[in-house]
């Protein structure tokens, strides 16, 4: 009778052990990065592959971050779309649509002047956009908020509440200033985020509703460019839940060695994962040479 009792209180021992992983991984987020293929630009520019694989490392090392399992693909998004259904939030960069060299992480490119997509990619796409209406955040680099079909143009502005506009939008290679906007200075994404500058290329004069609410994150001020200041990034928070981030500056790969810059972007990929970014915003040391 006594070995049965020792026998019964083990497997229950064993079974509390067992249940704890899967508590705990349940409570992980998964972060899923898609970096277009390098299809131009000069050797550490548009490196997409690399800024994606260098802030998932961010985010796997930070000594103040716990509880996420990042991916990186390469390519676009898996038109097979059950491989990134768990995912908490999706980062895109890329090249557009601009011309039919180029490839989007998202769009497809069915060529220039096109206004429309396939049947097999409206399907992709409607399945997308239900993955981001169940609460998928969202975040979009620099050159891959550049979408010239009108289908693809008004998806990225629904999702994103603003939208790179032909005739409007500009992204001058310039000496840059970049501030937390006026009165974001508490946003969480903005934790540990001060003022900082770079030479870089910028996306900016983007295309805001007046009937849609996005809040500014970064305010960046070129030296040369007379265009003034500009939202270089902002956040969203979704109807019906999710909430997305754009950031228009990420052009030289180096420019992610600055601190205050990769912080606010790690910060900006937790905070669209639905997790409370940490006091004085995320911490990791990055390898000088990554």
């Amino acid at each position: 009778m006594r070995s049965i009792r020792v026998f019964c209180i083990a497997a229950v021992a064993l079974v509390g052990l067992t249940a704890v992983p899967g508590s705990l991984l349940a409570q992980t987020k998964k972060i899923v990065f898609v970096a277009g293929p390098k299809d131009h630009g000069a050797p550490g520019r548009h490196e997409y592959e690399k800024d994606l694989r260098l802030l998932a490392y961010g985010l796997d090392h930070a000594s103040n971050l716990k509880g996420v399992q990042t991916e990186v693909i390469v390519g676009q998004v898996p038109r097979d779309l059950s491989k990134i259904k768990d995912a908490a939030v999706i980062v895109l960069e890329s090249s557009s649509d601009r011309v039919a060299e180029e490839t989007h992480a998202l769009f497809a490119n069915p060529g220039v002047g096109s206004t429309t997509y396939s049947p097999e990619e409206m399907t992709f796409l409607k399945g997308f956009d239900e993955l981001l209406q169940k609460g998928t955040g969202l975040v979009v680099l620099h050159y891959a908020t550049w979408i010239d079909n009108p289908v693809g143009h008004e998806m990225l502005l629904r999702w994103l509440g603003g939208v790179r506009q032909s005739q409007l939008s500009t992204n001058p290679v310039d000496d840059w200033s970049m501030a937390p906007a006026p009165g974001a200075e508490n946003n969480p994404i903005l934790r540990g985020v001060s003022p900082f500058k770079y030479r870089e290329e910028v996306f900016c004069k983007f295309f805001f509703p007046p009937d849609v609410k996005t809040t500014p994150l970064i305010v960046g001020t070129p030296t040369r460019s007379t265009i003034g200041p500009q939202v270089a990034a902002w956040a969203y928070e979704r109807p019906g839940g999710g909430r997305s981030v754009t950031i228009g500056g990420m052009d030289w790969h180096t420019n992610l060695q600055i601190e205050a810059n990769r912080v606010y972007m790690l910060n900006s990929i937790i905070w669209a994962a639905g997790m409370q970014v940490p006091e004085g915003g995320v911490q990791a040391t990055i390898p000088a040479d990554m």
